[in-house]
């Protein structure tokens, strides 16, 4: 049986979210400064209590919104998503929104991808292919969590600046690659397929690229009406899907495929 469509947090939460943010500035400001009064950068994030900030993150946004598995709480909190946005937007690392990082695309908010986490639920000797680098966070996630990650995206810049951010954490077990991955994917199966960008319909090579009992997070449909789904693949020719929740995805890159599959 299919659970139930949740909706995603809705502006009130997000307000609460920016309350909190701004709260960890200014207490941080106070505290180590004296004083606020006179300082017009209290929005820099060298005045930020970043863990206060990331633990608000953890506990207000991925924990309210059923993210309850430890490992990717854990994953959530030492991963310093601040050094994976765009320069002059390190003040919404924290934040439940969507950060423009080019292109037309954007970082998933935290509770989305702590949902994509947890769903995916990847094991220590997992192979795991990420269909859209972006920034590169999820995929630092997912390198701690997994043996290796292979991860692709069509636009080149994205792959040059993700190489170098992994480069500086010392992060050693992500492939990265350019490659449209509408028209090809890497050779070889994986246990686990994260799909960063929505598409309009379901494309069935992502299942076949599965291992059987291989598991792939797609988010499937056009605005405004997007679902994120589960698949699992249970046999050579056999699978099953779980609707997990309603969302909005820009679209990935040639994502608006012919009609092939219905699940």
């Amino acid at each position: 049986m299919e659970n139930p469509v949740k909706a995603a947090p809705d502006c009130a939460a997000f307000s609460i979210s920016q309350r909190l943010w701004r709260a960890a500035v200014i207490h941080h400001n106070f505290v180590c400064r004296g004083s606020i009064r006179g300082r017009n950068r209290i929005g820099s994030i060298e005045f930020m209590n970043i863990d206060f900030a990331r633990q608000q993150m953890v506990a207000q946004q991925a924990r309210a919104w059923d993210v309850l598995d430890e490992d990717v709480l854990d994953v959530l909190k030492s991963v310093p998503r601040e050094d994976y946005v765009p320069a002059g937007r390190e003040t919404l690392a924290f934040a439940d929104t969507e950060i423009p990082i080019g292109h037309g695309q954007a970082m998933m908010t935290p509770t989305v991808e702590g949902r994509v986490l947890q769903a995916l639920a990847v094991g220590s000797s997992d192979k795991v292919l990420e269909i859209g680098t972006g920034s590169g966070f999820l995929a630092a996630c997912l390198a701690q969590l997994a043996a290796s990650v292979t991860s692709v995206d069509v636009f080149a810049d994205f792959v040059e600046a993700a190489g170098q951010r992994f480069e500086n954490a010392l992060i050693d077990n992500i492939e990265l690659a350019c490659m449209d991955a509408t028209r090809e994917l890497p050779e070889g199966r994986f246990d686990a397929i994260a799909v960063t960008g929505s598409i309009e319909r379901f494309d069935p090579r992502f299942v076949e690229a599965l291992n059987p009992g291989g598991r792939l997070f797609v988010v499937v449909g056009e605005a405004p009406v997007m679902e994120a789904r589960l698949v699992r693949r249970t046999g050579d020719r056999d699978w099953e899907s779980e609707a997990l929740f309603e969302t909005r995805l820009a679209a990935l890159v040639n994502g608006a495929l012919p009609p092939q599959f219905r699940f």
